[in-house]
């Protein structure tokens, strides 16, 4: 069985969007090199990657551009190589090696995990991420808690759910990456 991972930037108080779906913050703060080298790492790991709408939106619009190619030339072309799926009923995907899930996402990410195949992560896409935390399909969570409080906003947890550390790592610049196992 495949393992299914959420992996989001989080505020230090759990958000992933503040209020009114903000998100000016993620990318916000000093950078450090360790980080970014340590983000170059997890984007060549060769896994699948999972979207919502928005997300897939977004990376779309960027990654397959000169730009990000020039700016993070590892990441941009481990997110352009990879296996990727877009839960969406409004869109019509152009990015590479893109698949759209349109029935249930829940069942077809059933499917997904019982069949052959590398590790998927829901990379971002909260809203994606609460319904299959909802549905007890999330196998590992890995976490960047941003240095930042945002007081309000959305989380990846609509209901309680119990995690067990299995690692963690500190960056010069603020930024915690902690992963979780789901017990």
């Amino acid at each position: 069985m495949r393992t299914l991972r959420v992996f989001e930037s989080i505020s230090i108080d759990g958000f992933f969007t503040g209020v009114g779906d903000d998100m000016s913050w993620a990318h916000a703060g000093s950078q450090d090199a360790e980080f970014a080298d340590w983000v170059s790492g997890n984007a060549g790991s060769g896994g699948e990657l999972l979207f919502g709408r928005k997300t897939y939106q977004m990376m779309e619009a960027f990654w397959p551009t000169p730009i990000a190619a020039q700016q993070m030339p590892l990441v941009a072309k481990g997110m352009n190589a990879a296996r990727k799926y877009v839960a969406s009923k409004t869109i019509t995907p152009t990015w590479n090696n893109t698949t759209l899930l349109t029935g249930d996402l829940v069942e077809a990410i059933r499917s997904l995990k019982a069949g052959d195949g590398p590790d998927i992560t829901v990379l971002g896409s909260g809203s994606v991420a609460a319904q299959l935390v909802a549905a007890d399909l999330v196998d590992q969570f890995q976490f960047v808690i941003l240095p930042i409080a945002l007081g309000a906003g959305r989380s990846v947890f609509p209901k309680r759910c119990e995690l067990r550390l299995v690692g963690e790592r500190v960056f010069r610049n603020g930024n915690v990456v902690v992963t979780y196992a789901a017990r």
